[in-house]
């Protein structure tokens, strides 16, 4: 396991769910922080916490990942001491809505796609030219089950994690004679705030998702994504599927009554 102490990383997302933990995880390793969120307080609260607990320095982006100007600028901006970042999490994703194909709301798919596809080339566009510049890197990025089978009502949410999927297949070819590394991590169900954004704050629904089953949690993400990034410099995780001992597909799940 190489050490990571004083490296700077860069997570999205990292207000609540699997972007918060992965904060604490790497915070224990002595990291230096740039975390990325929309939520001003959650982001203050979560670097508090980790100021006091482990002692590191961490540096705050509010911002929208759908923003491509607020992204450039965000990272074209950093202070010199922020700059070289080298590992970079795209944690930031959401889903939105259950519905078939044909009676979606397009602002939904909109949303999703802007996020989750969008939102995650902006990020890679403006660091990865940096890491390739130094020599040194790694780009994790989260994906999902549904990129590797749809689901009834999934369809555009399943769309976007498949582009995800070949995105990072995509860009691990592209860094080919680089030394910067490229990551999927996969989860099936994990119980976050995921299903109720989905359901848009519905939490009776959203807690149904989960009865009956005992999910994955955000530390179970976390820690994969600390595993990887924390191999040899010449070994490449390239994909990481993990779901729950109850789910064996993305639509088989063993429901306990």
């Amino acid at each position: 396991m190489i050490s990571l102490k004083n490296q700077i990383v860069l997570i999205t997302g990292a207000s609540s769910g699997i972007g918060n933990a992965c904060a604490r995880i790497f915070a224990g390793a002595g990291v230096k922080l740039i975390l990325a969120a929309r939520r001003w307080e959650r982001l203050q609260q979560l670097a508090d916490e980790l100021s006091r607990e482990f002692g590191v320095e961490t540096h705050l982006l509010q911002l929208d990942v759908r923003d491509r100007h607020a992204v450039e600028s965000a990272i074209t901006s950093l202070p010199p001491a922020w700059s070289a970042i080298d590992i970079l999490i795209n944690n930031a994703g959401l889903s939105r809505g259950l519905d078939k194909l044909h009676e979606g709301e397009l602002p939904d798919w909109e949303e999703m796609i802007d996020t989750n596809i969008k939102g995650l080339l902006y990020f890679t566009r403006y660091i990865v030219p940096g890491m390739v510049e130094r020599d040194r890197g790694h780009v994790i990025n989260l994906g999902s089950i549904a990129g590797h089978q749809t689901y009834p009502g999934g369809n555009v949410y399943c769309a976007t994690k498949a582009a995800v999927k070949a995105i990072s297949e995509g860009l691990k070819q592209d860094l080919l004679g680089t030394p910067v590394r490229v990551t999927s991590v996969d989860p099936g169900m994990v119980e976050t705030e995921f299903s109720q954004v989905r359901f848009h704050g519905d939490r009776e629904r959203a807690n149904k998702v989960y009865q009956g089953v005992q999910p994955l949690t955000p530390e179970d993400i976390a820690d994969v994504v600390f595993f990887c990034a924390t191999r040899s410099p010449h070994v490449n995780i390239n994909q990481v599927i993990l779901m729950p001992v109850d789910q064996a597909s993305a639509t088989l799940v063993n429901r306990r009554q």
